[in-house]
């Protein structure tokens, strides 16, 4: 008797995954995130949740390129299917010239489910 293996089916991409996805493409090739943190938030009359993630640019390029991030992300339109991006924002960053210019970014970004 031959049995037909079953196929899996591809994993469906989380809003997690969606978040990486969008910020890469904002970011592009230059940076590496390395934490992504996702807690459920809700008010009286939203639910959603927050992320917060860690992303590292490191050389002269890749800096410059995270210069141009921090001021894109707050104004930034974010697509992100069934999820509105109500907030972005930068909560910290850190600097180091030697040896090499690395410069570490830490935004958070509050998502509201739309209906």
């Amino acid at each position: 008797m031959t049995v037909e293996p079953r196929f899996a089916r591809p994993a469906r991409r989380t809003t997690s995954d969606r978040v990486r996805a969008a910020l890469i493409d904002l970011v592009g090739t230059d940076a590496q995130i390395v934490s992504h943190d996702e807690k459920a938030w809700a008010s009286i009359t939203f639910a959603g949740t927050r992320h917060t993630l860690t992303v590292i640019f490191e050389g002269d390029d890749a800096v410059a390129a995270g210069e141009d991030f921090l001021a894109a992300l707050p104004d930034h339109e974010f697509t992100i299917p069934r999820q509105l991006v109500a907030d972005a924002t930068v909560r910290e960053v850190r600097h180091v010239v030697l040896p090499t210019p690395r410069m570490t970014v830490v935004c958070e970004l509050l998502l509201l489910e739309e209906s």
